[in-house]
């Protein structure tokens, strides 16, 4: 996409398998991560009353200016975080979309800071506001760095890694993406063709701190429980492996009535279930998709219907993630 709005967004990642997932579209819908806004004229465009758009990036309501007046009153654009969205909403949704991660929105601005690929200041904060990775970086101990690294981007370099930052900002704080990408990339062995850039995980890692990105998700998966009505659907769309373990054990968890238990969900009494799963398994990219959005490559769409079951407390701790502090490490 380029730097300035556009009248027709490309398709967003998995559209096509989402809209026909939970067709027949109608009622009121709320689309949890607004970004260029494909999501909510897809569900607009295949017969939603109304779509609430809802996204903590200012700039994403600037950019949908232009066509968001085609609409009128089917469209609300709400500035906020998807995590508070059945507040947001103020009333019973009949469906919600999440479309998880960095958008192509803010990848492709440089000024934001969230692509090793481009120059600009080390930001990546959705909001604009906050700590900045710039902050993380030039701030966080080498020992909350690794942990940053390896619990959120996986990245088993985490600790070479860290203290390499450690030892080159003791020479010059971090300012720009470039730097940061280049110094990872000269401490990590040279990448084979066909592999991911060496700064591909620590960038991811970085982001999800500074946005706190697993702490909303499993709010907003909470909040979508409390807003949707019976039959109400939940569509959510994952980009890497941690964000997919967290929608799939969220929804096996309220999905259940109760009783086995795993390693990851310990066992439980009888229970109505708050969900049921609409598709065994999550559906990827076909070849059409690959071939005009090569960035859709990891992406899942993972899809289920609200019960009438009463909201009831969920234990995040099956959810087996960490909970990192930039001050204290893993908690």
């Amino acid at each position: 996409m380029s730097d300035t709005p556009e009248k027709k967004p490309h398709i967003p990642v998995l559209l096509r398998p989402l809209l026909k997932a939970v067709s027949p579209v109608s009622g009121i819908w709320l689309d949890g991560t607004f970004g260029a806004g494909g999501y909510t004229r897809g569900l607009l465009e295949d017969g939603a009353d109304c779509v609430i758009g809802v996204d903590r990036d200012p700039l994403a309501f600037e950019m949908a200016a232009p066509w968001a007046g085609e609409y009128g009153d089917r469209l609300r654009m709400v500035p906020g975080n998807f995590a508070d969205m059945d507040a947001l909403a103020g009333e019973l949704l009949d469906g919600v979309v999440l479309d998880l991660g960095v958008s192509s929105m803010q990848l492709d601005l440089a000024e934001r800071g969230f692509s090793f690929m481009k120059d600009g200041p080390l930001d990546m904060r959705m909001s604009q506001d906050g700590v900045s990775a710039a902050d993380v970086v030039n701030s966080a101990s080498e020992a909350v760095l690794a942990d940053i690294l390896f619990q959120y981007g996986e990245e088993r370099q985490s600790r070479k890694i860290a203290k390499a930052i450690i030892a080159a900002r003791a020479e010059a704080p971090f300012e720009s993406t470039l730097q940061l990408a280049d110094l990872i990339e000269n401490t990590l062995p040279r990448t084979k063709p066909g592999q991911s850039h060496a700064a591909t995980r620590s960038f991811q890692a970085l982001r999800i701190a500074v946005n706190d990105e697993f702490g909303a998700l499993i709010a907003g998966l909470e909040a979508a429980e409390r807003a949707l009505k019976p039959g109400g659907q939940l569509a959510v769309v994952t980009f890497h492996s941690l964000e997919d373990r967290v929608v799939k054990r969220f929804l096996a968890a309220r999905c259940s009535a109760g009783g086995g238990g795993s390693r990851h969900a310990p066992q439980t009494a009888d229970r109505n279930p708050e969900f049921t799963q609409k598709m065994r398994r999550a559906i990827g990219p076909d070849d059409q998709e690959l071939e005009e959005n090569p960035r859709s490559r990891s992406a899942r769409l993972r899809v289920a219907e609200r019960t009438d079951a009463v909201p009831s407390p969920f234990d995040r701790k099956g959810m087996g993630l960490p909970k990192l502090t930039l001050d204290g490490g893993v908690v």
